[in-house]
């Protein structure tokens, strides 16, 4: 089967087409003819090898933990899917990903797409929903009538955390650029700061989450928005917690634990219209197309998510 693999880690020109041998599903296994994948900071981080001491995995590797297709073959225990079923899932990290035409996943962590939204939009969905899903719920604990302030609004994490607290009941503040404050009122969110003009620890007080998506700077001043008690999810890096201490609240860092029930619940929504995927930009399945898609990544200005269509 054709994939876009690396075989040493290095900068966007290390992707390259490749054939190599489709998988085979275990017995708890799907394979999944992929109709469309999604491009996240974490791959061009493992293409670097920034992450290979915690993932050492053997070359070549192909990148790529979202995908959505079609269910082609089911292993002996499993009961829940048919072939056929469109499907979509967040695989665990294996140096066998989705930037290609099968793989496979655990029967536990798919969950099938609602007729209403499509493999692309599906596809935008595992990592970056559950990512968002679980910093909320899971981690943050968010209730209605909280306040909380969502970092990076118009990025993937982002613009799902932004509809979903809103979903909970709660009051959403997000940070962005000009260009995109009308794009994230139109998600839900109740106020937008500018980040090119205002700093938003300047305008924002007493919150009882925020969810960094940035670190650095942004997660210091962002102990600064929080009221007593409050709660700080970082998807970025483990926060100071002699900080936290210091001002009475809990900060964590979050890295997705992939969940076939959470991604359903998330299908629930968006099969409801109470969730609508962002796709940013398309890119076609090919080792240039992966260079492109990395290259947008790595700018961390995308807008939604970065899809490839792998099979129309």
């Amino acid at each position: 089967m054709k994939a876009i693999v690396i075989d040493q880690y290095g900068d966007k020109e290390k992707l390259k087409e490749k054939e190599i041998v489709k998988p085979e599903p275990e017995s708890d296994e799907i394979l999944i003819k992929i109709k469309a994948a999604a491009v996240n900071p974490i791959d061009w981080k493992l293409r670097y090898g920034y992450l290979k001491e915690k993932y050492p995995f053997e070359f070549p590797i192909v990148l790529g933990w979202d995908a959505a297709g079609i269910v082609k073959e089911l292993g002996e225990e499993v009961e829940n899917f048919e072939k056929g079923d469109r499907v979509f899932v967040r695989p665990e990290l294996t140096n066998r990903g989705t930037y290609a035409e099968y793989t496979t996943a655990k029967a536990e962590l798919l969950a099938e797409i609602p007729e209403n939204i499509s493999f692309k939009e599906a596809a935008s969905v595992p990592l970056a929903g559950l990512t968002a899903y679980q910093c909320l719920q899971d981690v943050g604990k968010l209730e209605s009538n909280e306040k909380v302030l969502i970092h990076a609004g118009a990025g993937g994490v982002g613009s799902f955390a932004i509809q979903i607290a809103k979903n909970l009941g709660a009051y959403v503040a997000t940070t962005a650029s000009t260009k995109n404050i009308e794009f994230l009122e139109s998600l839900g969110a109740d106020e937008v700061i500018d980040y090119t003009k205002d700093d938003f620890d300047q305008k924002l007080e007493d919150y009882d989450l925020v969810v960094d998506t940035l670190g650095g700077e942004v997660q210091e001043k962002s102990f600064d928005v929080l009221k007593k008690g409050g709660r700080l999810v970082s998807i970025v890096k483990d926060p100071d917690q002699e900080k936290a201490e210091k001002l009475g609240v809990k900060a964590k860092f979050h890295w997705l634990i992939p969940d076939g029930e959470e991604l359903s619940a998330l299908a629930e929504m968006m099969e409801k219209e109470k969730v609508k995927p962002v796709v940013g930009t398309v890119f076609p399945f090919t080792a240039e197309g992966l260079k492109d898609a990395h290259e947008l990544s790595e700018t961390h200005h995308a807008r939604g998510k970065i899809v490839i269509e792998i099979d129309h």
